[in-house]
């Protein structure tokens, strides 16, 4: 692990290659699991805020999710989350032609009917963020169905915090993500 500030950064991030490839693995992430999405606490507001304008972006079956569990749900571990459709896919999956998982948070954002983009979770995955006593835990999250994403990671040699820039710099901040950028130059000079 790497301190940067007050967290505590998994070395994977700087070692391990991951680019997302939906054409090989059809946003299996979104489908696979044991529980939805995990959200932070000022998006529960936000969830109300926009659900009317994703709403039609929705399959039935996520309609009617959210209408029997409400907008998220609360996880075995206690951890606020999107609720899923008969304990399979998040409600706000819609699925294209090819049978891909798409986002219908963030299929409304591109279409500027909110501003909300998605949950940070889903937008830094496979980054997970542990809350401990006095740091911030950033773990790579190693899950087999992201086998394609390494795959090609690997073959466009893209480090998975470099492929986070976007997400990262939403949640921490550019200096932050700035501070990743010279601890890899360290890592790597140290090779």
């Amino acid at each position: 692990m790497i301190r940067i500030d007050d967290t505590l950064v998994s070395d994977d991030f700087f070692s391990e290659k991951f680019v997302c490839d939906l054409s090989a693995c059809k946003g299996a992430c979104c489908v696979e699991g044991e529980s939805g999405a995990p959200l932070e606490e000022e998006e529960l507001e936000k969830l109300d805020e926009i659900y009317d304008d994703v709403k039609p972006y929705m399959r039935s079956e996520g309609i009617e999710a959210v209408k029997q569990q409400g907008l998220f749900t609360v996880d075995t571990d206690g951890d606020y989350v999107t609720p899923l459709v008969d304990g399979k896919e998040c409600a706000y999956v819609a699925f294209d032609k090819n049978g891909t998982a798409k986002c219908t948070i963030e299929m409304a954002f591109r279409d500027g009917k909110t501003d909300f983009l998605k949950p940070v979770s889903c937008h830094l995955y496979p980054m997970r963020i542990n809350e401990l006593k006095d740091f911030t835990a950033l773990n790579y999250h190693h899950w087999p169905i992201c086998d394609p994403a390494r795959t090609c990671g690997a073959n466009l040699n893209v480090k998975v915090f470099r492929f986070l820039k976007e997400p990262i710099i939403r949640k921490f901040g550019e200096e932050y993500f700035e501070k990743l950028v010279a601890a890899d130059n360290l890592l790597e000079s140290n090779k």
